[in-house]
């Protein structure tokens, strides 16, 4: 008896699954990028390149216009140029990103 009542819970709580799964549905946002476009830009910007120091890219590019950081462990730190920021982690270049076309 007790066998069968936990069958019939168990049926009853799959079924039920079955009938709600149809209205359990996934959103997503997609979002447009056109390829390769950080890329070439890139190509034509002459931007500061991974492992770079803090003081090459000073000697290359000038000083920024602005700065923040360092924030967090380990320390990052970012170089506003008119077109690209400069990621630092400590005081070598970890990534370099053009700013939107105007």
């Amino acid at each position: 008896m007790k066998n069968r009542t936990i069958k019939a819970v168990c049926a009853v709580a799959a079924l039920s699954g079955l009938a709600v799964a149809p209205l359990a549905t996934a959103v997503a946002e997609e979002v447009r990028v056109p390829v390769m476009s950080q890329a070439e830009r890139g190509a034509q910007e002459n931007l500061p390149r991974t492992g770079m120091s803090q003081s090459s890219v000073r000697n290359g590019w000038g000083n920024p216009i602005r700065t923040s950081g360092p924030v967090g462990n380990p320390p990052i730190s970012q170089w506003h140029y008119a077109d690209f920021v400069v990621y630092f982690e400590a005081d070598r270049v970890i990534h370099a990103v053009l700013k939107p076309s105007r």
